[in-house]
């Protein structure tokens, strides 16, 4: 077991949702972990599996995936714990896989079982993840079932950002890509050559670049316009705050005309 490698990034998590006093924060660096290291594609859990760790991200992106169709269902940034819910309902309904280079702590159940009998505040911490992690899926299916394509990409992509800014990273709005194309295609039902061209339709109208596998958000709030993107579904302490930032200046060179989406898992 390492001890203390971990509870940082899950501190930035807990701390975006609640406020948490630092007697709380301090039972976390306590958190007892199993460091893990995935290539893309890598599959963290499967269906069916029965953990009794729960995977606290630490680097990279998750997500889960439905084995039948290949549907991205959720997808998860540092700090998440994706499989939070199996403290309480431990048998898995769907493959929780690496999409690119990850790195997880595995944590064992009952320090987090430990941890909300001793605080309040973190258990009511915990149980605000959960609901939370409820209200976007309630928003994922949303996206797929009433937004055109063009917003269900460009809602993604503003999701994507304020959770990367929530825990510290993205400050720039700029951060690397979680999708290679056919990511993008199965997390907003749509086929690859359409995420091309969206992306491409994103770029034109200059609120984002997409260079090889990073994405900068060169104007978001052209960007939150276009996707009609509300925040507060994410829970965050300080949504406004990002909401109302200033303009970034782009920090990516202009890309050719023609973009191509990275279409195989980056190495």
């Amino acid at each position: 077991m390492q001890k203390g490698f971990a509870f940082s990034k899950l501190a930035d998590r807990l701390t975006s949702i609640a406020e948490l006093p630092e007697n709380d924060l301090e039972l976390l660096t306590r958190m007892p972990s199993t460091i893990g290291h995935f290539a893309s594609r890598d599959h963290i859990l499967r269906k069916t599996d029965q953990p009794s760790r729960c995977c606290v991200l630490l680097q990279g992106y998750l997500c889960w995936k439905d084995d039948n169709d290949g549907q991205i269902t959720s997808i998860h940034v540092p700090g998440d714990i994706p499989d939070l819910h199996a403290l309480i309902a431990p048998r898995l309904e769907a493959h929780l896989i690496a999409l690119g280079p990850a790195v997880v702590a595995f944590v064992p159940h009952g320090f987090f079982q430990e941890i909300t009998s001793l605080s309040s505040g973190l258990s009511h911490a915990l149980r605000l993840l959960g609901i939370i992690d409820a209200a976007c899926l309630r928003n994922w299916i949303v996206n797929l079932g009433s937004r055109d394509s063009l917003t269900r990409v460009a809602h993604l992509i503003c999701e994507i950002t304020m959770r990367l800014q929530a825990v510290g990273l993205a400050r720039d709005d700029r951060f690397a890509s979680p999708f290679t194309q056919s990511d993008l295609a199965s997390a907003c039902a749509i086929s690859a050559v359409h995420a091309n061209r969206i992306i491409q339709d994103l770029r034109r109208k200059e609120v984002l670049k997409w260079h090889s596998r990073t994405i900068t958000v060169s104007n978001w709030q052209a960007l939150t316009r276009l996707a009609g993107f509300e925040p507060d579904y994410l829970g965050l302490r300080n949504s406004a705050e990002f909401q109302c930032r200033p303009l970034q200046p782009s920090i990516i060179p202009s890309e050719p005309s023609e973009l191509s989406i990275p279409r195989q898992p980056y190495s």
